[in-house]
């Protein structure tokens, strides 16, 4: 079966996690994509964080590099430009993500790649845009959060605002880079995406700007609560592991309500009632789930068909049967990771092969340009 993207070629000229994140996933659906690196140092994410202890190479360089070749490039000698402006010639897609610029600095900006190639889609990553007062400040993930919103509702109602454990606003950006890019290439237009770590974080805090703008209320840091949802969060169970649920809807919440005993209390036969009451319930929730095992507390609500489950960690979800029948971790070369993102039933992805070694594939593009990836 021929992959979904099969023929479109993307040319990545990102680093670190959202804009290759970007290219990934395009290439994870067939797309060609060749990843251009610095050939001194190549990507920084080569050395971020956990290495495999086999071969010393970034488990995160293997994931967000995955299906794609790689070529050693100096954009700011006049002969690697050259290779590069041939690649650009044929290809669909421009993925970067320097600082607002910086591309136009090297000449090899919108204008003169567009000329080059008028149906190429460039779309670009960056911290807070290409335009606004902050555009030209760096582009990290944690700024981000912290600048959306998304950090001042985190955290307990009395600590700290926080900020999230994992690289979510990196991980979140690639998923909109790749959406918009294709969206853009549906389009048949020749243009520029602009794509944000800001505005892609942004998107996902819900109904928040329109509340405040509408009425001034700010969302509350509840820790894992949400306002409109009571009981929700993570409860320890007797035997000292935890569950998350959640009531989100009327006829869940009354289940919840009839496991406590609660049901027919009509302080909490409605959102607004439960509201009002959240202490008391969250602490009826926390002694319910306090005196009995998890395996019971599962059961229980499964019964009631009640909104749960069990709080994994990784060790947890190695040895999860639903976890293996979808086969959400595969081996890419000889590399355990994250399966791909969406199953299409008629046309699937692929996945080929982990992130390679710096220019490995740097001679026959040079030689052959698009025609090595066939």
């Amino acid at each position: 079966m021929t992959t979904p993207l099969h023929g479109l070629r993307v040319l990545d000229i990102s680093t670190v996690i959202a804009g290759p994140n970007c290219a990934r996933y395009l290439a994870d659906f067939g797309a060609e994509v060749i990843k251009v690196e610095r050939p001194d140092t190549g990507d920084s994410l080569r050395n971020m964080a956990w290495k495999d202890p086999r071969d010393g190479v970034g488990l995160w360089w293997k994931l967000a590099n995955r299906n794609k070749r790689t070529i050693a490039l100096d954009l700011k000698s006049e002969a690697d430009k050259d290779v590069f402006l041939i690649l650009v010639k044929d290809a669909h897609v421009v993925v970067e993500n320097f600082r607002p610029g910086a591309l136009e600095r090297l000449g090899l900006g919108p204008d003169r790649l567009l000329q080059l190639n008028p149906s190429l889609v460039i779309t670009r990553v960056s911290g807070f845009g290409q335009t606004g007062p902050y555009a030209q400040r760096p582009g990290f993930a944690s700024i981000a959060e912290s600048m959306s919103g998304f950090a001042a509702v985190n955290g307990e109602a009395d600590g700290q605002p926080m900020l999230p454990a994992i690289a979510l606003t990196d991980e979140l950006t690639g998923l909109v880079g790749a959406f918009a890019t294709m969206v853009a290439l549906h389009s048949g237009v020749g243009q520029v995406v602009d794509t944000s770590l800001l505005e892609s974080v942004f998107h996902v805090m819900g109904p928040v700007a329109s509340l405040y703008a509408l009425t001034g209320e700010l969302q509350p840091r509840l820790g894992s609560g949400l306002p409109y949802t009571v009981p929700r969060g993570t409860y320890r169970c007797s035997d000292g592991s935890w569950v998350g649920i959640s009531a989100s809807s009327d006829s869940v919440a009354m289940r919840v309500m009839g496991i406590l005993g609660v049901a027919h209390d009509p302080r909490f036969g409605s959102f607004d009632g439960r509201t009002a009451h959240r202490d008391e319930i969250e602490a009826r929730m926390r002694e319910y789930c306090a005196r009995r095992p998890r395996a019971e507390v599962i059961a229980e609500f499964e019964r009631a068909e009640a909104a749960i489950g069990p709080v994994l960690d990784m060790a947890d979800i190695a040895r999860d049967p639903h976890f293996a029948a979808r086969e959400a971790i595969t081996t890419v070369g000889d590399t355990p990771m994250q399966n791909l993102i969406a199953r299409l039933s008629a046309t699937p992805g692929e996945l080929r092969h982990e992130g390679r070694a710096l220019d490995a594939d740097g001679e026959s593009i040079r030689t052959k340009g698009w025609e090595t990836l066939q």
